[in-house]
């Protein structure tokens, strides 16, 4: 490995952590003089807990942001590497660390859902289409948006993988770090959740917040 492919790693290894941290929840919470989304629910920073704190337009700005926060450092790390696979999988498992610990909040930060589905438009799009059925099916049947991430999480694997042998013939070693870290680390980051759904006191999402007719608390 040349000197220039190391540099090109740790760059997109510091700069996938860096872009990821961004705390878009906090932010867009002090810009549009809401509350804290810490402050509610899981105490988290992505878009259930801007939900329930801030509303529906402001949440989705808030997942909008937590997406490009995964997408715009893999988008980086392959315009700079020449789309080679090495350096996107290390930005995008970077800025999926950072979203879930940030270092400029402490580390803390939210479950890395969104930063994870804005790694997938840059590293293999075709992943989304299998795993979107999974995650919108289950928050529909069960109300669960943590178990949607979780059951999700877990399709990354199979979804990538297949997504990426069906464009490209094969599967490179890059990719088959991406696809099992990354869901770790979103399983990780939701271990929190796996316990409440096991004793039965996680909490549901209020479809009423999303049609209007609930107030946040």
């Amino acid at each position: 490995m040349s000197t220039q492919q190391v540099l090109i790693l740790a760059f997109a290894a510091v700069a996938g952590y860096l872009i990821g941290a961004i705390p878009v929840g906090i932010i867009v919470a002090r810009l549009s003089g809401g509350p804290d989304p810490r402050s509610v629910g899981s105490g988290r920073t992505g878009g259930t807990n801007a939900l329930r704190a801030l509303g529906r337009k402001w949440a989705l700005v808030v997942v909008l942001g937590d997406v490009a926060k995964g997408a715009v450092p893999v988008l980086i790390a392959a315009l700079i590497s020449g789309w080679e696979p090495w350096p996107m999988a290390i930005a995008a498992l970077a800025a999926v660390l950072g979203a879930i610990r940030s270092v400029y909040i402490r580390f803390h930060g939210g479950r890395g859902v969104g930063a994870g589905v804005g790694t997938l438009l840059v590293m293999a799009p075709l992943a989304i289409l299998f795993t979107a059925p999974v995650f919108f099916g289950a928050v529909i049947v069960t109300r669960y948006v943590s178990l949607g991430s979780l059951l999700g999480a877990a399709a990354i694997c199979p979804a990538t993988l297949l997504a990426v042998w069906l464009t490209q013939g094969s599967v490179p070693p890059p990719y088959w770090l991406y696809a099992t870290v990354g869901p770790a680390l979103i399983w990780i980051a939701h271990w929190d959740n796996v316990q409440r759904l096991l004793r039965g006191e996680e909490r549901r999402l209020d479809v009423g917040l999303l049609t209007g007719r609930s107030r946040r608390r």
